[in-house]
Formats: C-alpha cells, structure tokens, sequence
C-alpha cells in the first residue's frame, strides 16, 4: 500500500428485525451511506444487516430499533433469547444505539401504561417514557419538525438546514420525564403505578474510561400538539412542548418514524454519531 493511501473501515450496522418496519430503515442505510461516500475522505466499507439472534448482534458496530410493537418486540426478543445480549450491548458496551417508536420505548429506563409481567425493557435511557400518547393508530399524524442537530449532518448537493423534517407519528409515545443517573435500577419509578422498569447493567471497565454517562439532552420536542388522555378527552398545551427526541451518550431515541418517511437527513447524521464512536474507541 502506498504511502497516500488510505485503510479502508468496516462498519457493520445492525437493525433489529424481530418486528417491525426493519426493512425500510435498512434501505434508508444505505441512502444514507451513499451521501456521506461524496464528501468522506476516507473510504468506508458499510454493511447493513438484518439482525435475529446473538452471533449476529455480536458482530454490529452500531444497531437500531425500529418501530413496530414493542410489546411483540419484546416478546420475541425473550423467547429467541435476545433479551439479554440486546442488553449487553446497548448498557454494558455500550455502542451506538437508535430507537425509533417502538425502540425508543424499549431503550428507556422507565415505561408507563404498562401492566407488570407485560413486557421487558432494554433500557439505556435515563428516561420515562409514556406508551401511545397521542392516542390509538386512527390518531396517527405528521407533524414538520425543525431539528437544529440535522444542521451539523451534510454531504454534497444535500442541505440540512432550510428544511423543516416531516415526521411521522403512529401510536407514538413520548418522554415524559427525564431521570436521573443512578447506579442501579431506578427505584423511584418501580413504585410508580403501571410502569414497568429496566434491569441495571453496569458498563464495562474498559468502555467506562472511554465513555462518559451525561444526562439526557432533549434532542427535539413537538409544541402545541393535541394528547388523548386515557379517558379520552383531549388536552391542549401550547406552551408546553412534548419531548419527541432525546440522546444519552450512546443511545438515541426518536418518538417518530424517520424510516418511514424517505428522508435521510435523520439516518446521514446518526451515521456520523457512530464514526465518532468508533474512532474515539479506538484511541
């Protein structure tokens, strides 16, 4: 190899196909690493898997969960004993993670509406999340969001900036209170009613020198949107914004379906996430 040439880098990235819409977040991958290929310098080698079991988690740099049922999600994930490494993988070594609808359920720390035994958490997120918040599937909506993080995610001939993000909402939840940073399981929400909580999993010695669990930072909210309460009337705060996105250290969460949406403005600028991830473990 000559002096002037440059590596090429693998990235293996996963995305959950257990249920839900794994598929289109796959093809939106693979639009999205054709746009950073115009402007990287150095040459990527990216591959894109559908992910079912332990040996194949295993060998994913980063992975996302899509939308879909996270109860379904959850339940096979417990059966083809998935649970566990998912875990493992999102909390232990902690790698770049993103969980869109369904996901981002799964990676919270704290889930509400749920009854006990109904279902398992990942966890990652520091976060309370509360299930289906605008109400049942026929109260799906689009909303067009202005995401300032996009303004840092570019490429030739694609601009971030000027455009709002039009994002899709189906049963979607979203967090409802950010937690704090604790060593253990959250005990102060295993005493909420109906909420259901992830086990704790310390990180790795190694990964703990290399990466720092902040707080969570709102990401993105959504202002003046109508929410169906459980009895079904409807409240209306204009003030007062719905945190629809969020990121703690490895993890990211979106309430939203940018899978379903054919823009990859979202999917460019995660993958940029987890190139700086990778390169700052390999140091």
């Amino acid at each position: 190899m000559g002096s002037n040439e440059q590596a090429v880098v693998d990235v293996t990235v996963g995305v959950l196909a257990l249920q839900g819409a794994f598929n289109e977040h796959v093809q939106l991958l693979r639009q999205a690493a054709r746009i950073l290929g115009k402007k990287d310098i150095i040459e990527r080698n990216w591959a894109f898997k559908e992910i079912r079991n332990e040996a194949e988690l295993d060998s994913c740099d980063a992975l996302i969960i899509p939308g879909g049922e996270s109860t379904a999600i959850s339940l096979v994930a417990q059966r083809s004993n998935m649970l566990e490494p998912l875990r493992d993988f999102v909390k232990v070594l902690r790698k770049p993670t993103w969980g869109t609808c369904a996901g981002l359920i799964l990676l919270a720390e704290s889930a509400n509406r749920t009854k006990k035994g109904g279902q398992e958490l990942i966890g990652g997120l520091d976060v309370r999340v509360n299930r289906n918040h605008f109400g049942r599937q026929i109260e799906s909506f689009e909303a067009s969001l202005d995401l300032p993080f996009l303004q840092h995610a570019d490429g030739k001939d694609f601009d971030t900036s000027r455009l709002p993000f039009r994002a899709i909402f189906i049963r979607a939840p979203v967090v409802e209170k950010l937690l704090p940073n604790v060593a253990g399981i959250q005990e102060g929400e295993a005493q909420v009613e109906d909420t259901v909580i992830a086990p704790s999993r310390a990180m790795d010695e190694a990964v703990a020198k290399k990466i720092k669990l902040a707080d969570v930072e709102i990401m993105a909210t959504l202002l003046g949107r109508t929410a169906t309460l459980e009895n079904n009337e409807m409240n209306l705060d204009p003030e007062a914004g719905d945190i629809i996105a969020v990121r703690q250290a490895n993890v990211f969460g979106t309430s939203f379906h940018p899978e379903l949406t054919g823009d990859p403005r979202i999917h460019v600028w995660w993958l940029e996430q987890v190139l700086k991830a990778i390169e700052e473990r390999a140091r």
